[in-house]
């Protein structure tokens, strides 16, 4: 069939509230640093009201992919669950207007969670510490997806975090056959540390048996396949998935296609604000090869995405990721 859509990304519907805020801060909250914790309704309003320089953007690791992607040119939606609400309304907007498709529209039920909410400070030293409350955003199941869309994605990238709940992992499935259906391909980001932690032989199992690719860090792949051997865990991964890519913040992505490898060079950067390198890089990785590029080109793609984003506060590239690989000759 005739692809609509060069990608598609499936991920918690999350806004990202941005601050400022120095290790005695966190210690003060309670706020362990530079990791993802989830939290309930009541400490993320708690949290909201200490940040004292608040920026609030559509945000999600996977929503914020698919931002990037439609930076560069790229036809592409997101499909995720937001509730009819201010923050709901909000985060619709916000996909939309940075050139998504977003065909969920915002549930009015009195049930429903809160639209999902991620408290993230950012330390002096660029690390940032995420304080997720789920709300509507983890609720999603197989009636939130659009099998049309589905349908007429060429790529497909799914969220790991979705599968803290079984509804995101029926999902998944539902979604990913109609991706294949259409001659698509599938794959999914690890997340988190803590997430493979949670999902360790469900995430085993999908990429063995329904995913493409597979894009995580390398703290990520340690975890997965419990190991402190990288490249144990990369060759196990490589056994049972057609693309494996691993990112290791200032050192080389290595990349394994169909048993090539492929080692893409890292400049160091100091960052501004770490958030959402992982998502850029995802981007600009996906971009390239949505793009016919090749393995290595995609590679170079999702670096320079990274190292733009890290070097301002936000999680989504200031400038266009068109711009950004034209000037460095990438396309």
């Amino acid at each position: 069939m005739k692809k609509t859509f060069d990608l598609v990304g499936i991920g918690n519907a999350i806004v990202d509230v941005i601050a400022h805020g120095d290790d005695q801060f966190l210690k003060d909250m309670g706020i362990e640093k530079g990791i993802m914790q989830l939290i309930d309704c009541d400490r993320a309003e708690t949290l909201y009201d200490a940040m004292q320089d608040r920026v609030q953007t559509a945000g999600g690791s996977v929503a914020n992919t698919v931002a990037g992607a439609a930076s560069l040119g790229l036809k592409t939606a997101f499909l995720g669950k937001v509730k009819d609400d201010d923050l709901g309304r909000f985060y619709v907007d916000g996909m939309r207007a940075d050139g998504s498709v977003f065909p969920n529209p915002p549930v009015a039920d009195a049930d429903l969670p809160p639209t999902s909410r991620s408290m993230i400070f950012v330390s002096p030293d660029g690390e940032r510490s995420m304080n997720t409350y789920l709300g509507a955003g983890a609720d999603f199941n197989q009636s939130d997806v659009d099998v049309d869309t589905a349908k007429a994605a060429r790529w497909m990238f799914l969220e790991g975090y979705l599968y803290d709940k079984p509804e995101g992992k029926s999902a998944f499935t539902l979604a990913g056959q109609a991706c294949r259906a259409g001659g698509g391909k599938v794959g999914i980001t690890l997340s988190d540390p803590f997430c493979v932690d949670r999902h360790r032989d469900d995430f085993r199992n999908l990429i063995a048996q329904g995913m493409d690719f597979t894009i995580g860090n390398h703290e990520e792949w340690l975890s997965l396949y419990q190991t402190t051997d990288l490249e144990a865990a990369l060759r196990s991964a490589a056994e049972v998935c057609d693309l494996v890519v691993c990112t290791h913040s200032g050192e080389p992505v290595k990349i394994i296609h169909q048993g090539a490898r492929t080692q893409v060079a890292v400049s160091p950067v100091t960052p501004v604000d770490a958030t959402g390198a992982g998502d850029q890089f995802a981007a600009g990785f996906l971009g390239g090869m949505a793009m016919g590029l090749g393995i290595e080109r995609a590679g170079e793609m999702g670096v320079a995405a990274a190292a733009e984003v890290i070097s301002h506060i936000g999680p989504r590239p200031k400038r266009s990721l068109r711009a950004v690989f034209t000037e460095k000759g990438l396309i």
